[in-house]
């Protein structure tokens, strides 16, 4: 099917992210979310196929392959780098942004995420902070074979890891465990659905540093300690 042909509001809903591609070209999915990608983009004289070829590639990445033991050190950080921490630098403002709107619209809803805008900035924080330390510190040394120094630093992103786990679950507290209220509107459905991608992209992001990267690690520390 041709995608340039689906309702604004079906993209949004349907493709984690699109609602970043489409507010990035002021196509209005919330309240006009009935309008065809054709339609509303030609209105504003865009061209739709571009914007199409966009959400194509969202939905191409989402089923990206996870490269893990078959792959060299060096590889699998490169692959961390690029699908996971670019993409939560990607994921995390969007989310914030339609929070503070699902918060500010339907504050009197008694499903209204209450505090969920808060909670993701933060939640951002932490996690640049985490990323930064990753990408400064420990990557470089596993990427140079310098384990011995790397096991520090493992153990503190371990724990960060458990943070985020939290962070996770206080988000399931805070949507009703991401259950959306009867006629939510397209906004809100595009959050829950960006939350959900976010829930799976850092719960695959973990395992592969703490199951992967991180193991590898302590296979090696183990092998020196026993030579």
């Amino acid at each position: 099917m041709n995608m340039t042909n689906l309702p604004l509001g079906q993209l949004a809903r349907d493709i984690p992210g699109a609602s970043a591609v489409l507010h990035r070209h002021k196509l209005d999915f919330c309240c006009h979310g009935d309008a065809s990608l054709m339609a509303a983009a030609t209105a504003k004289g865009l061209d739709p196929n571009a914007i199409a070829s966009q959400l194509i590639a969202l939905q191409a990445r989402t089923d990206q392959a996870t490269p893990e033991d078959q792959t060299s050190n060096e590889a699998l950080i490169e692959h961390i780098l690029t699908r996971f921490h670019d993409v939560h630098r990607e994921q995390l403002p969007e989310l914030i942004r339609l929070a503070q709107r699902v918060e500010r619209v339907h504050s009197k809803h008694p499903r209204c995420p209450s505090g969920l805008g808060a909670h993701l900035e933060n939640m951002q924080n932490e996690l640049e902070s985490h990323m930064q330390k990753e990408e400064q510190i420990l990557f470089p040394m596993i990427a140079r074979g310098i384990t011995g120094m790397a096991a520090a630093p493992v153990s503190v992103m371990r724990n960060e890891h458990e943070d985020h786990g939290a962070a996770l679950a206080e988000i399931h507290s805070l949507t009703f465990n991401l259950t959306l209220p009867e006629g939510a509107c397209n906004t809100w459905r595009a959050l829950y659905l960006g939350l959900t991608e976010l829930e799976n992209d850092l719960m695959e992001h973990i395992h592969l540093e703490n199951n992967v990267l991180f193991h590898r690690v302590d296979g090696l520390l183990g092998g020196a300690q026993r030579g």
